[in-house]
């Protein structure tokens, strides 16, 4: 018995690997997060499997329903909108299943900034603007943020920035990047990524807290912030330069 921890990627139930979707077809028990996971794809679980909706649950009644599938022996898909990997919650539940020794296993998903990239057309890392992307979030209501991991450290870098989990903290997020990224810095604000009611919100820190506000967006965002937003001059990569040898491309001549 196995509990397979599943990424479901962003919203598109197109966009959940074969891997999970063929786990989830073959588990007895699907656990999934809520709203935050399509219907789609949790209609995708056998007929009679006992399918869960863990949005009401506390971890305790979680991992009970883990710990009852492993007394049947039977396979569990644990479905986690995104990538797990990344604010998935899911190392507290790994922990409580070593202590129980239960086996369990991730299959990544497509994130959330990835999938927002993807419908922008916009490339993260640029040459000479920016070889950098860096995943965070502020502290509101969530779990405090460690030593040296605050936005006016972080932003220092000049890094494009994917910050999740902030948008009802926006103001917080100007303040703290506008002296380090200029307030003509752009900002897009992407809600619902690859859901069908998807949107986007372009500005600049001086002026996207004022458009977020009036869209009425407090949750199930997610903020990017950089130069490679904005249409930055760039020079081509080396990658597919003519003088450019390595050992698929050798020298001619």
């Amino acid at each position: 018995m196995t509990v397979h921890f599943i990424g479901a990627g962003p919203g598109a139930p197109d966009l959940i690997t074969v891997r999970g979707l063929n786990l989830i077809r073959r588990c007895p028990v699907v656990l999934y997060a809520g709203s935050l996971v399509p219907a789609e794809i949790v209609a995708e679980a056998m007929s009679d499997a006992r399918v869960v909706d863990t949005a009401p649950l506390n971890l305790d009644e979680i991992i009970a329903e883990m710990e009852m599938a492993h007394k049947l022996g039977v396979q569990v898909a644990r479905i986690h909108s995104g990538d797990p990997s990344l604010y998935g919650a899911i190392a507290e539940q790994m922990r409580r299943l070593d202590a129980l020794g239960i086996a369990y296993d991730v299959t990544p998903g497509v994130p959330a900034f990835a999938a927002a990239a993807a419908a922008l057309a916009t490339e993260l890392t640029l040459p000479d603007v920016s070889q950098t992307v860096i995943l965070t979030r502020t502290s509101v209501r969530s779990s405090s943020m460690p030593n040296n991991e605050d936005l006016a450290t972080l932003g220092k870098s000049g890094a494009t920035l994917a910050i999740h989990l902030s948008v009802s903290n926006l103001a917080h997020v100007v303040k703290e990047l506008s002296p380090l990224y200029g307030g003509d810095c752009p900002v897009v604000v992407a809600f619902r990524v690859g859901w069908p009611d998807q949107s986007f919100i372009r500005g600049t820190l001086a002026d996207i807290r004022d458009s977020v506000k009036a869209a009425g967006l407090t949750r199930t965002a997610l903020i990017l912030v950089g130069r490679v937003l904005g249409g930055a001059e760039f020079t081509d990569s080396r990658l597919y330069a003519e003088d450019h040898t390595h050992v698929l491309r050798p020298a001619k001549g």
